[in-house]
């Protein structure tokens, strides 16, 4: 039996006019066992898309999330979109509230269109 090399999607953080990259700069600021769960968490969408729930979801517009339950025992998602064999990363945050903030979603889908341009 051989093992199959699953193919992997690359990614890109989303990255200022200025050069600064506010979701990694984010990702960052997080204790070193939180951001390993999110790392590991967008791993698995980078060799396994298309993935669904419970650990991707459609957020319509061609904006997805990835949703990680942190060792903090909090919630974090991460915003991205697939384009051209391509993930751009575009937003990070600890989720605080049932409903998605619509500013996330609005951060998100401006820095979504400025990568696409």
């Amino acid at each position: 039996m051989t093992l199959k090399h699953l193919p992997e999607i690359p990614a890109y953080f989303y990255r200022t006019t200025g050069g600064t990259e506010p979701v990694l700069d984010w990702l960052r600021s997080l204790p070193p066992e939180d951001r390993r769960a999110i790392g590991t968490d967008l791993a698995t969408v980078q060799f396994g898309w298309p993935i669904g729930m419970p650990l991707c979801r459609a957020l319509g517009g061609g904006l997805w999330e990835v949703r990680s339950t942190l060792p903090s025992r909090r919630i974090a998602r991460l915003l991205f979109f697939v384009d051209d064999g391509r993930i751009g990363v575009v937003h990070g945050f600890i989720k605080k509230t049932q409903k998605m903030p619509d500013s996330d979603l609005e951060i998100a889908r401006k820095r979504m269109k400025e990568m696409k341009a």
